[in-house]
């Protein structure tokens, strides 16, 4: 599955993208705010990553810049099973920082969630990653009032997480329309 946004690609990770995936996530400012991705983040987790079979009801996309080649990784975003729902996910690599293409992506990734039928997507950040926070309020996600505890692979304990919720259903999503 792909999907366009106005500056992104939004496309499956190929074998071939291994060495382009470990150049943009092998930063532990990146990981340390991931669930699911260790560190330290080894040549041989990006070729596990991008030979995983992939499941049509939770994409995950590597995002590219349209018009480059293609090899140029800017960061990650998908959906994942949380608890019986279904999860945003999102990372950018640090050169990527602070220009909008976390959110960008996120949107692009809830328009897909919305055309495989979501009515709801689960979201979180840890404590310490407020910048991810802001991205979530800005596509309309609600705190739930619940910071719980997750693992992170990437910081090899558990830490505090906060959640939020969207209801696709509710929400016609004037926060998903481009900013």
């Amino acid at each position: 599955m792909f999907h366009v946004t106005k500056r992104l690609l939004l496309r499956p990770a190929w074998p071939e993208d291994a060495e382009a995936l470990f150049g943009g996530i092998a930063d532990r400012g990146v990981v340390r705010n991931l669930a699911r991705a260790p560190w330290p983040y080894l040549p041989e987790h990006a070729r596990q990553f991008v030979a995983m079979e992939k499941n049509p009801m939770t994409p995950s996309f590597l995002l590219t810049l349209p018009g480059s080649d293609g090899s140029s990784i800017i960061g990650g975003a998908g959906l994942g099973d949380l608890d019986g729902g279904v999860e945003l996910g999102y990372w950018i690599a640090r050169p990527y920082w602070g220009r909008g293409y976390a959110t960008e992506a996120a949107r692009g990734v809830l328009e897909v969630a919305r055309i495989l039928g979501y009515e709801r997507v689960q979201a979180g950040h840890f404590v310490d990653n407020p910048a991810s926070g802001k991205v979530l309020r800005k596509l309309g996600f609600r705190p739930t009032g619940k910071t719980v505890k997750r693992h992170s692979c990437g910081r090899g304990e558990e830490a505090e997480c906060v959640t939020y919720l969207l209801d696709l259903a509710a929400d016609d999503g004037p926060s998903l329309q481009a900013a």
